[in-house]
């Protein structure tokens, strides 16, 4: 009988560095596992000698390397994922990290914890990766059909309590109105940095119920922020990955309207920006359908209001003017109601300006220059100056519905202020604008005026 051949064991250098890291022995590494084992009922024995064969390339079966991940969490203070000890054993590919929207709330944390790293790291896999559609609207089906989370209260790892929500809040509102104003290239290290380093630790943390919830709340918005600033920086793909973990950490949180949100105001604009228009209905409708009940007539605008996106991209201009008329009808009761007290903070942003902005773009799209102008201009009305790239948007918006009534000399003049305005900001998608403005102008590139514009923006750009 021939000999079964041997297959050598390569030493798992991922553990290594980490109890390196951790300041531990093997023999404390042991003790901590068998500790953290018994607090989940399990009986674990082990000792130094076993460290030493998992260091040497063994895996022990089961849930021990979840417990061993965990162990070493606790001493580092933060998430530590069976991935980065080395025993993932396929089950976690790099490839795959951040686009599972978790069955469980410790998965969940695992998820979004490795995204934050492999980001920081700055894998190839992550910045170079495409978008699928079906990846949208899959976690949206998750979450329509998922049960609440029973429990998100832990009791292993330092404290958390309310003030340390209260910083993530704040800290999530100050860089929001930095990348309003000088665009996500100049904020988005400094987020993805601040999650992993310390976000992290407080989702390893120990909490309450009511603190816990609290807690990944706060979190699901800036993992929202840092993927709509993926998207800005020109990373769908990275977005894509940081919008499904925010949906699954809202979920969490027991918070269904930010929920929606997420799927209304990030994901489905990013299916727009990747000319999907049948998923942003379909993810508007989603959001609608999920949150139904729980969400406030500011929210609910926002919700037709992306929906009626996807329909106008379709050149579906009943079921657009249907679904406007919803979305500004709604924006009359919030505004009527003079309740702005009972909007969740993540929505008081979306207000007329925002609304008249969405509007424009639908009839943008349906071709209806009158009413895009009407509406851009109404938006630059509303827009403070403080909302710097969304009022280069809205220039550019104006300066298409002037080329659509063929008014090119007005256009070219509208352009070179959002030109002006760009030049101050760091972002993509006020660059993406910019390029579409200028494909519209292709029919009058010999006019004087088309020229002498196509040659500003290029000093611009030098």
């Amino acid at each position: 009988m021939a000999a079964r051949p041997l297959v050598a064991r390569q030493p798992n250098e991922r553990l290594q560095a980490l109890i390196q890291e951790a300041g531990c022995s093997n023999a404390g590494l042991a003790r901590r596992v068998n500790m953290c084992g018994a607090e989940h009922g399990l009986d674990l024995r082990y000792d130094k000698t076993s460290v030493a064969r998992w260091l040497r390339g063994q895996q022990p079966r089961g849930r021990a390397p979840g417990i061993i991940a965990e162990a070493l969490g606790r001493k580092l203070g933060r998430t530590v994922t069976i991935d980065e000890i080395g025993m993932a054993n396929g089950k976690n590919l790099a490839s795959g990290v951040g686009l599972q929207f978790s069955p469980t709330v410790l998965g969940a944390i695992e998820q979004v914890c490795e995204l934050w790293r492999s980001d920081v790291g700055r894998r190839d896999f992550l910045s170079g990766s495409s978008v699928a559609a079906s990846a949208l609207v899959e976690p949206s089906r998750d979450w329509l059909i998922s049960s609440p989370d029973p429990q998100v209260g832990r009791t292993a790892g330092p404290r958390v309590g309310l003030s340390d929500v209260a910083a993530v809040k704040a800290m999530t509102e100050a860089l929001t109105q930095l990348d309003h104003q000088y665009g996500s290239g100049h904020v988005r290290p400094v987020v993805v940095h601040y999650l992993n380093s310390v976000v992290s630790g407080l989702l390893a943390g120990s909490y309450r119920e009511a603190v816990g919830r609290e807690l990944f709340a706060a979190v699901s918005r800036l993992t929202e922020l840092a993927g709509y600033m993926a998207v800005d920086t020109g990373q769908p793909g990275l977005a894509q990955r940081y919008y499904i973990q925010a949906l699954r950490l809202a979920q969490a949180a027991g918070d269904r309207g930010y929920g929606g949100y997420v799927l209304a105001a990030s994901m489905s604009h990013l299916a727009a920006q990747l000319g999907n228009p049948r998923e942003i209905a379909q993810l508007a409708r989603a959001a609608q359908e999920g949150a139904r009940g729980r969400v406030t007539p500011r929210v609910e605008s926002m919700f037709y209001a992306a929906e009626a996106r996807g329909h106008a991209l379709l050149g579906d201009a009943r079921s657009t003017q249907a679904v406007t008329g919803r979305a500004v009808e709604a924006m009359e009761r919030a505004v009527g109601e003079e309740r702005s007290g009972d909007d969740p903070a993540w929505i008081r942003h979306f207000d007329q300006a925002y609304l008249a902005d969405e509007l424009a773009h639908c009839h943008r799209d349906l071709g209806q220059a009158d009413a895009a102008a009407r509406r851009a201009e109404e938006a630059l009305a509303g827009h403070p100056e403080t909302r710097a790239r969304r009022r280069a948007i809205g220039l550019v918006l104006l300066a298409t519905a002037q080329v659509q009534r063929r008014e090119v000399e007005q256009a070219c003049h509208t352009g070179l202020k959002a030109v002006e305005l760009l030049g101050t900001l760091r972002s993509n998608r006020g660059a993406e604008y910019l390029d579409d403005f200028q494909q519209r102008l292709e029919p009058y590139r010999e006019e004087p005026v088309v020229r002498e514009f196509g040659a500003r923006v290029e000093l611009q750009a030098a």
